[in-house]
């Protein structure tokens, strides 16, 4: 049976298209089933405004560009053109002849699927309605504050979570179910994949990107990746896709020098030119480019349900001197490094998304100090839901990877993040970029020997889940996986079977994850000052951090106390808030996640005793590289 085929006004859409005023372009755009004066084919539609001509070549016409020679519809370098009998599967370019008569291959910009690497052809696909199952799930997403509810996302990478063979990919299905069961027991809210937008190299991890509307062959058909999303959400998993809407590869076949001259790109080499990342930058002043990036966006939430985005190097798109040297880059009018036309385009972006209604999350993943990036009031504001604390990230991994003796003249690493936590909001994440290339994995991160390394990083964790923000974790980093992520192989999860140490790491972690969704004060008010409050940040001798998390009661109140220091403190007095009784919930020294078992089974009575600004204290016991957690419990 077919499903929808082209219907639309086409004259409108590509005048709102010329204008900057059509996100939804992908609806006209690229190749569409359609019917034609009673005949059923194909209509390809293509911006490339300075090209001589355009032909559509494929298998059907034996790659000759005589036959099938685009129209152009529309002096701002729209073409058109109708195949009759083309099938759905069909692989297809456009041939596209520059001004001095150069004829090059280019996939379709708006292509819907594509050949797997290395081959580089798009894919005609029948638009076929794939049956939802998540009505639930999308009901009640839009219904929720999320910024106000408990987000602990599993970061991960499809090709290497589990790996059969070398070069080989498991499909969406398999390994999108292998997924749902390991987050569904972790208790994980969300899971983010890294890019699956196709991308023609795979060490780029998806970063690299060639279609912007095409989930990569890699792992099987459009209907697998729905079918991945759809059981996430039937199992109350949210999925959030990470998109690069900043910069793009220059493989021949993809949208570098698209119709002979920079047409995605800036016009000018230095504008245009990452020398970093070996790419292209967007025009992201320029409106057509602005409508193919906000489609793409939308196109993702609108047709494949994902619950939000992650956008990938937002200083790129902000700096025009990033990643660049003297007498790289271009300042703009007023002599600056600020891409004005980045930042407009990230407050365009994110305030169409909103406008969807659908109740999903824009998260910016921001290497820089730059202001007002969560912020929809202010006139800078870039209006994303969150940023990723970068900040936060480089001090603490700093600070734990030091050695004993030294952890006490960088206790400031652990503590300054709180002089700036509520400027924006912020997500606390451990992500890809730093368990690899030579940084280590987080287990091995932490000094001393094995024990030591387990507790810390239980520590480590549990200063995580308990300092304000939302959480990203990466994949391995949840069982202490000893080796760097590696794209080409699977996780360790064997380990699990040989080594008590990380079976009950991953248990820790789990537990981790539900304490965390089930105690209000570690979210409800992760972006109020209400919400926090120092015991004492300063204790850099015995190298302890001790604070409190509130919730809108009393009864929900926390007291998180972190010791990064192998010593067991014995009659520790701290002070609390109120004149009660106080129970430890969670101990990462517990010996089923093995540690020393240096825990409290008691009810602990706060007493008269002015310390830490506080009228009233308690007296406890804090294990070696261990967290407490207590709770009022009256």
């Amino acid at each position: 049976m077919r499903g929808k085929f082209l219907k639309i006004n086409l004259e409108k859409e590509i005048n709102q298209f010329i204008q900057g005023k059509n996100y939804y372009s992908y609806k006209f755009m690229g190749a569409h089933l359609a019917e034609e004066n009673g005949v059923m084919g194909y209509r390809f539609t293509l911006w490339a405004p300075r090209c001589k001509s355009i032909s559509v070549v494929g298998d059907f016409n034996n790659w000759d560009g005589t036959l099938n020679t685009m129209v152009k519809v529309h002096e701002g370098g729209i073409w058109s053109i109708f195949i009759e009998g083309l099938e759905p599967g069909e692989i297809y370019k456009y041939e596209i002849t520059h001004k001095d008569g150069k004829k090059v291959l280019k996939a379709d910009p708006y292509g819907f699927y594509s050949e797997k690497r290395p081959n580089t052809a798009s894919i005609l696909v029948d638009s076929c309605t794939y049956p939802w199952g998540d009505g639930r799930w999308i009901g009640k997403r839009r219904r929720s504050d999320i910024l106000n509810g408990p987000v602990n996302i599993y970061e991960l990478h499809l090709g290497s979570f589990i790996k059969e063979s070398e070069n080989g990919f498991l499909n969406y299905k398999e390994i999108g179910q292998a997924i749902i069961n390991h987050v569904k027991l972790m208790g994980y809210t969300h899971i983010e994949i890294m890019p699956i937008t196709e991308y023609p190299l795979d060490d780029s991890w998806g970063y690299q990107v060639t279609g912007y509307f095409s989930p990569t062959s890699r792992y099987g058909t459009i209907e697998d990746l729905k079918w991945f999303i759809d059981h996430c959400h039937r199992s109350n998993i949210g999925i959030i896709l990470d998109w690069v809407p900043g910069h793009f590869c220059k493989d021949q076949h993809g949208l570098f020098m698209f119709d002979g001259a920079q047409q995605y790109e800036y016009d000018d080499f230095k504008m245009y030119n990452n020398p970093g990342w070996g790419t292209a930058n967007f025009n992201l002043s320029k409106t057509e480019v602005r409508n193919f990036l906000i489609s793409s966006a939308i196109y993702w939430i609108k047709e494949f349900h994902f619950d939000g985005i992650r956008i990938d190097a937002v200083s790129n798109m902000v700096y025009l001197d990033f990643g660049k040297g003297p007498g790289q880059w271009l300042p703009n009018e007023d002599g600056g490094n600020v891409n004005y036309g980045g930042k407009e385009f990230l407050r365009l972006l994110n305030e169409e998304l909103h406008n969807l209604n659908e109740g999903i999350i824009t998260i910016a993943e921001e290497s820089t100090a730059l202001a007002y990036v969560t912020s929809k009031e202010e006139q800078e504001g870039l209006g994303f839901d969150l940023k990723w604390n970068m900040g936060w990230m480089n001090d603490t991994l700093k600070y734990v990877e030091l050695q004993e003796e030294d952890k006490k003249f960088n206790h400031n690493l652990m503590n300054f993040s709180m002089m700036y936590a509520y400027y924006e909001k912020f997500m606390l994440a451990i992500s890809h970029d730093e368990v690899v290339y030579g940084k280590k994995s987080l287990f091995n991160k932490m000094p001393g020997d094995r024990w030591q390394k387990f507790a810390a990083l239980r520590c480590y964790l549990t200063f995580m889940y308990c300092h304000p923000g939302k959480k990203t974790l990466f994949m391995g980093s949840e069982f202490g996986q000893f080796s760097e992520w590696y794209f080409k192989g699977g996780l360790d999860f064997h380990l699990m079977d040989m080594d008590e140490g990380h079976k009950n790491t991953l248990s820790f972690t789990k537990e981790l994850n539900n304490l965390y969704k089930g105690e209000e004060a570690l979210w409800k008010l992760d972006f109020d000052p209400k919400g926090f409050k120092w015991i004492d940040p300063d204790n850099n001798q015995q190298r302890v951090l001790s604070f409190i998390r509130y919730g809108d009661k009393m009864e929900d109140t926390l007291i998180i106390v972190c010791n990064f220091a192998p010593i067991t403190y014995y009659d520790f007095k701290i002070g609390v808030p109120y004149n009660c009784c106080y129970k430890e919930v969670f101990n990462s020294d517990e010996k089923r996640f093995g540690g020393a078992g240096e825990i409290m089974a008691e009810v602990l009575f706060s007493v008269k005793d002015y310390i830490h600004g506080m009228e009233q204290s308690i007296t406890i016991k804090v294990p070696p590289l261990g967290a407490v957690i207590l709770k009022v419990n009256n």
